[in-house]
């Protein structure tokens, strides 16, 4: 009897468990039980995923024996990527070492060099030996016909390795989705660099780029917008017809005008404003250029260059003075001291490196941004918001214009109790609702709809061109904010890109990148100095706990029995 009810008992708890099972499999999910939600996805990250109606590859070359933070990173890539394909299965994944096999490791390096995918060098001198290891942390997506490079690191000049990965971590939701947007989106805004006033990169006759100072810049944007170029000239004839098409644009950029605007580009520009536009202005107040000082004399004068836009921006509460900022946390310049000498990196207070604000998703983990003889930018009173995007460094001078600048400045050490002019603005954002430069006043020209303010637009104020300027090689052009000497990039790329998304409202891509995510690190110099102590307390300390357990319950058995 009381092994039929042994019996019973087993099959009820066995029928128990399937129907919980069977139940359970119809309502399974993932529960992110993290404070920080880091493997939550975005609204809008899970609709971009959605949008997948075709196999979409993933090949993710972080594989190897890594130090403990590419681990932690090579983790996280896999926690995300499981999170997209929760969300569909379409998304199919490779893991590929690609110097595992010692047959095709140089190979395979120089194939993904050639490809843009840049390796991370590894210096590891923690046990005495110092030896270098190649990594790869970088991806490939693959859909229909289409290939896209993910940049899995977030690499910075002024970050150690662990605020690197932290920083990587922190973008990985937005780095997969920027690619997937490549691959998926079509594009449907439309960005017109101006031209017609002495702007970087003008065309031809035939329609080609005479200049390849955007060209790095323009391949960072062709895979999100479509892009043209849109001159002023034909406002001197018909202005009204010249706004109308203007306005079929979602942004316009003026990248380092030379000359003069009219007072009809003016209102053209104003109007367009009015009726929404957004725009991207990289002007500046001083005529000085780094190429200018490469003579026989070494140097050059500083005047102010009058673009007939003071009051242009006075109104919208932004003014660009005719200074020039120099800072002790600047780039350096190549110079060759002394005749036969070979060129070394000597430090150049008039490229200064901006700080961003780090509360704002444009700048948000940003990269130090590379100015060449910028000025400095005030804000005015009015009822437009204004959000300052980049400042120089703390340790900052202005200097008048005109002035005489000389390469020969490098071999001076500069005076740094003079340095103390404090943080100077060097890009500020504009939102609201403008009132227009010529309101109340005698128009230029005869325009009917004419407005006075504007419907709710942005508008984004940079006070150098040269933010935006790629340097050319043996007419090659050269990675925009790359220093060739030292092979660091600086955040110029990233800075307009956000920047451009912002005034275009792609706020899903911006939305995403705001997403905080603290990771703990383990302090290495402690770890090294109390290394013996804790081997002690996990290796020893256990076994002499056990022992004393054993003893203990030998000694209480044989008191009991004996």
């Amino acid at each position: 009897m009381m092994k039929n009810k042994n019996i019973t008992y087993i099959l009820f708890v066995i029928a128990v468990l399937v129907i919980i099972n069977a139940i359970s499999s119809q309502f399974y999910g993932r529960y992110d039980l993290t404070k920080d939600k880091r493997y939550t996805l975005s609204e809008a990250t899970k609709s971009l995923v959605q949008d997948i109606d075709a196999p979409l590859i993933i090949d993710v070359f972080l594989e190897g024996n890594f130090p403990s933070e590419f681990r932690l990173l090579r983790t996280e890539v896999r926690q995300i990527i499981e999170e997209f394909q929760f969300q569909t299965n379409k998304i199919k994944v490779n893991y590929i070492n690609p110097i595992e096999d010692e047959a095709t490791r140089q190979r395979n390096i120089e194939e993904l060099t050639k490809s843009g995918l840049e390796p991370y060098i590894n210096t590891d001198n923690s046990t005495g030996k110092v030896t270098q290891e190649l990594i790869f942390p970088w991806a490939f997506a693959s859909y229909k016909n289409k290939t896209v490079k993910i940049p899995l690191l977030k690499r910075s000049i002024t970050q150690g390795l662990d605020e690197q990965i932290n920083n990587s971590v922190q973008a990985l939701e937005y780095t997969f989705a920027d690619g997937f947007s490549k691959l998926l989106k079509e594009k449907t805004k439309t960005i017109a660099f101006l031209k017609g006033n002495g702007q970087l990169d003008d065309l031809d006759a035939n329609g080609r780029i005479t200049t390849q100072y955007l060209n790095d810049f323009l391949k960072t944007l062709q895979p999100y917008y479509n892009i043209g170029f849109f001159t002023l000239d034909s406002v001197a004839t018909t202005p009204t017809k010249t706004l109308n098409q203007l306005k079929q644009f979602d942004l316009i950029i003026s990248a380092k005008p030379t000359e003069a605007f009219t007072e009809n580009e003016k209102l053209v520009l104003d109007q367009y404003t009015m009726n929404g536009g957004k725009s991207l202005w990289l002007t500046e107040s001083v005529v000085m250029d780094k190429d200018s000082l490469y003579n026989e004399s070494g140097s050059a004068v500083s005047t102010i260059r009058d673009l007939n836009l003071t009051n242009f921006f006075f109104k919208y509460g932004v003014r660009i003075n005719p200074s020039l900022v120099k800072d002790l946390y600047s780039a350096p310049i190549m110079l060759s001291i002394g005749e036969g000498n070979p060129l070394q990196p000597l430090q150049w207070q008039y490229s200064p490196l901006a700080t961003s604000n780090s509360k704002h998703p444009i700048t948000k983990n940003l990269n130090i941004v590379r100015y060449d003889f910028t000025s400095p930018i005030d804000t005015l009173k009015n009822a437009i918001a204004k959000t300052i995007l980049l400042q120089s460094s703390p340790k900052s001078k202005l200097e008048g214009t005109p002035t005489i600048i000389s390469l020969s400045d490098v071999t001076k050490a500069p005076e740094e109790a003079s340095f103390d002019s404090g943080s100077q603005n060097l890009a500020v954002l504009l939102e609201g609702e403008f009132i227009s430069v010529f309101d109340k006043m005698v128009l230029p020209f005869k325009m009917e709809g004419f407005k006075s303010k504007s419907t709710p637009t942005k508008m984004a104020v940079i006070s150098d061109g040269d933010v935006i300027k790629n340097s050319v090689r043996r007419n090659r052009p050269i990675k925009l904010g790359l220093d060739e000497v030292s092979g660091r990039v600086y955040g110029n790329t990233e800075f307009l890109l956000n920047t451009v998304n912002y005034l275009l409202d792609d706020t899903g891509l911006i939305n995403i990148r705001t997403k905080e995510i603290s990771l703990a690190y383990l302090d290495s110099g402690k770890t090294k100095e109390s290394k013996g102590k804790w081997q002690l307390i996990n290796i020893a300390l256990p076994l002499v706990i056990l022992g004393f357990f054993g003893f203990t319950f030998n000694y209480l058995r044989k008191k009991k029995y004996t």
